[in-house]
């Protein structure tokens, strides 16, 4: 006959507990019955799994390294029936949300470890593309949800909503030249500027573009860099500066003409054709309750 659960689950209590009166006790069985599981389960595998030498059983080396195998399955059996439990009330299997660099990692940490304890058998991917390749890749399906920053010309598939603002301030290298002088508009014209690249060619990529001359870089911790290097200058987010090595080597120009923040809104999207399941549902709700930065402007929905 072979081995069942049942009886793995005598085993793994007998091991724990130390004896089988105590296993009896806890499972309401006798514990002839009990003695007699973990007997059946030694004859089904071929090895002695306990020392009945003593008043109390002890695990045999066999018994010890089989153990450690029946918590994995006992363990998989658990998982299992959560799993199914979770699709039975048609909870995604998988969910992929894509989120620009501009929100605040700091803020994902907490935000989907309350997503992992919630919702423990979704498999997630988190991918990080830039402005208008989040969504891009909301309104193709690649994506279940998308955190961006606002487009001018959003497509009418996707539904929106203002989840705050993000400063971007305007920095170089110490070195650099706007960092020896007062600035005026003009003279960042004449000086390379260092923007973030989206893959895709569309308006959103050329909105903060002031430079005559610009390299394009697809990531803003690498901006800062050439940056820090006196590459050029360049539009970058608070909490990205922050958290970079070459943060004590950046500069903020004194600017003549404002203060030094761009505030730049983020939007949460989805597709509206398509339907959010539980766990879907419950990201954007607890994502637009995060409310990133603030004093710029109110939210908005579409």
């Amino acid at each position: 006959m072979p081995a069942s659960l049942e009886q793995f689950e005598g085993f793994m209590a007998a091991a724990e507990v130390g004896s089988f009166s105590g296993v009896a006790r806890r499972l309401r069985k006798a514990q002839s019955a009990v003695s007699a599981q973990v007997a059946n389960l030694e004859t089904d595998l071929g090895l002695e799994l306990f020392s009945r030498a003593g008043r109390n059983p002890v695990l045999t080396p066999a018994g010890e390294r089989l153990l450690l195998e029946a918590r994995v399955v006992l363990d998989r059996r658990e998982h299992l029936i959560g799993l199914a439990r979770s699709l039975e009330q048609r909870v995604e299997n998988r969910l992929v949300v894509a989120i620009d660099e501009l929100y605040p990692e700091h803020a994902l940490g907490a935000l989907f470890a309350d997503f992992a304890r919630r919702f423990p058998f979704v498999e997630l991917e988190l991918l990080f593309p830039l402005m208008e390749d989040v969504s891009r890749m909301v309104r193709s399906g690649t994506a279940d949800l998308g955190v961006m920053w606002r487009q001018e010309a959003l497509p009418t598939e996707l539904g929106f909503q203002t989840i705050g603002w993000v400063p971007l301030k305007l920095v170089c290298g110490r070195d650099h030249p706007l960092a020896k002088e007062r600035v005026e508009w003009e003279e960042l014209k004449r000086h390379r500027q260092i923007l973030v690249a989206a893959r895709s060619d569309g308006p959103e990529k050329r909105r903060l573009r002031v430079a005559a001359e610009v390299w394009w870089v697809e990531s803003h911790w690498v901006i800062l860099e050439m940056v820090k290097h006196g590459v050029g200058w360049a539009f970058v987010s608070d909490h990205v500066i922050a958290a970079s090595p070459a943060a004590p080597d950046l500069v903020t120009p004194d600017l003549q003409f404002d203060r030094g923040d761009w505030p730049v809104a983020l939007e949460l999207v989805w597709h509206k054709q398509r339907p959010c399941g539980p766990a879907a549902a419950w990201l954007r709700e607890r994502i637009a309750a995060e409310r990133i930065g603030g004093g710029f402007g109110g939210g908005a929905a579409g």
